[in-house]
């Protein structure tokens, strides 16, 4: 039999402790080749709170957790009497995760574990209608034309002298109306 990958249900907000206790208890029970890997999928986002930058990490399915394992009788047991595990996503049994889900968010999981830049949080998005609030066209109103979470940019269209005119802004210089 071969090692898949389940989504289980734990309590939402103590993913991580509800992790270690599984871990915990993988260990106890010598269960270590069967049951590999246990991950709550995070990354990392960068917002903008009052003028300063802050990172923290985000989950990505919060009340869920992946777990990596053998599928039997006893691997079953030990990861459901774990304390905060509620249940196997699946119908009647258990159903594993299809290989291009597992492999993006493994994916994520080592990127949100090395050193990477984060994930810029914007919260505009396209028809957005914004102020300019510093920069040579402040206190100028304008519609979010479009948004560039990669770079951090943002272009908004503006009526200067009647005219629609699009302006490349940093999101940090726009809110909104």
């Amino acid at each position: 039999m071969t090692k898949e990958w389940y989504v289980v249900r734990a309590q939402t907000g103590r993913e991580e402790t509800v992790k270690l206790s599984l871990e915990k208890n993988i260990k106890t029970k010598g269960m270590e080749q069967l049951i590999s890997h246990v991950i709550v999928p995070t990354e990392k986002v960068s917002e903008l709170r009052s003028g300063k930058k802050k990172v923290f990490t985000r989950k990505l399915y919060p009340g869920y957790l992946m777990v990596e394992m053998e599928l039997n009788d006893e691997t079953w047991l030990t990861v459901k009497e774990t304390p905060g595990i509620g249940d196997f996503l699946g119908m009647k049994k258990p159903t594993p995760m299809a290989k291009h889900e597992v492999e993006k968010i493994v994916m994520l999981e080592s990127n949100a574990s090395s050193e990477k830049k984060p994930k810029i949080k914007i919260p505009f998005k396209k028809d957005d209608n914004v102020r300019v609030k510093e920069g040579p066209f402040e206190n100028f109103d304008g519609v979010v034309d479009e948004v560039n979470a990669t770079k951090g940019l943002v272009k908004v269209i503006v009526t200067i002298f009647g005219r629609a005119t699009p302006v490349e802004l940093e999101y940090w210089q726009i809110e909104m109306i």
